[in-house]
């Protein structure tokens, strides 16, 4: 007999505001130990100095991790001009310093060149896997490794303000994969001097925004600083403050399902729509279009495809008992 999961099935988003200082893994341990969840995970790390937006999944909505994940990310942080260091943050030991401070005009210029698709090799202290091993495991017992560049999106870069000659603040919106600290290295070393992030804040994540986002405070009653008490756990005030499992989907298809449509994708059978139905979904999209959010009355029911006329399930949500 299969071993039963402890933990209570909950399912839906919670859109964190990380605290400084607070590490993505830990915040979303604590929070499913806070809600007694049986399953949880995240849609993109958050370095432990930075602060903002972390989507948490709890239950049957990590099957939507993924394409969350896939969505836009937009940070806002700022560069210290004249200061190169070992991580690119200020986490990092000094190792390159410049007299050079450039002007607002200066910044404004050179930022059309990391617009769009650009080339970037990602940081020494990043998660990159070099032969089996993370790069900034290697980094920090001193060996040099050499990261290969690789293509990411940028689809906004601008300048919010320059308060002294010694940092700019910026704001940037990008595709998966692309480290805001190699931005602010690049964007330095075109302007003639060196640079690290001494600040930084995602405000989004795909769908997910600030105006969502709760602090671990406000979820648990308990400051980041303190150990929460078993008996203090609160499932009433944890679960007011999921989001539904479908609002990871905003930026995808959906498509309305009627009862026995609903029990077929549950059965992992397809469903036939009729050609107005199926146009209307694509909505000048041809040929196969995934994921496609199925719905019925009551919530979600499957990500599925839809291939000519038949909308098939990939993921099913279990969402009963």
């Amino acid at each position: 007999m299969a071993r039963r999961k402890k933990g209570r099935k909950i399912h839906g988003w919670l859109i964190l505001d990380k605290a400084y200082d607070f590490g993505s893994t830990e915040a979303v341990s604590r929070l499913k130990w806070f809600g007694e969840a049986q399953k949880a995970g995240h849609a993109g790390t958050l370095d432990p100095l930075a602060t903002g937006i972390l989507p948490i999944a709890f239950g049957e909505a990590t099957k939507t991790v993924p394409f969350v994940q896939d969505g836009l990310k937009t940070y806002r942080f700022t560069a210290r001009w004249g200061v190169r260091t070992s991580t690119d943050d200020r986490e990092g030991e000094v190792v390159e310093e410049s007299e050079h401070r450039p002007t607002a005009d200066d910044i404004e210029a050179a930022l059309p060149q990391f617009l769009g698709t650009i080339e970037q090799v990602p940081p020494q202290f990043s998660a990159i896997l070099v032969n089996g091993e993370r790069a900034y495991d290697l980094a920090r017992e001193g060996e040099a490794v050499e990261l290969k560049a690789r293509e990411v999106e940028v689809e906004s870069f601008r300048l919010v303000e320059q308060p002294d000659a010694d940092h700019a603040v910026l704001e940037a919106v990008v595709g998966k994969g692309t480290y805001v600290r190699a931005l602010v290295r690049d964007l330095a070393a075109a302007l003639g001097t060196v640079a690290h992030v001494s600040q930084l804040r995602r405000t989004r994540v795909g769908p997910f925004g600030e105006d969502q986002a709760v602090t671990l405070d406000e979820v648990t009653g308990f400051p980041v600083s303190e150990k929460i008490p078993a008996e203090a756990r609160d499932h009433d005030r944890f679960d007011e403050h999921l989001a539904a499992i479908g609002d990871a989907m905003a930026d995808y298809p959906k498509e309305k399902v009627a009862r026995f449509e609903a029990d077929r994708l549950r059965a992992g059978q397809g469903v036939v729509l009729t050609p107005i139905r199926a146009k209307a979904l694509r909505a000048g999209h041809a040929g196969l279009l995934e994921p496609v959010l199925a719905e019925d009355d009551h919530g979600e029911v499957a990500l599925c495809r839809l291939d000519g006329l038949t909308l098939a399930p990939m993921k099913v949500f279990q969402l009963g008992g």
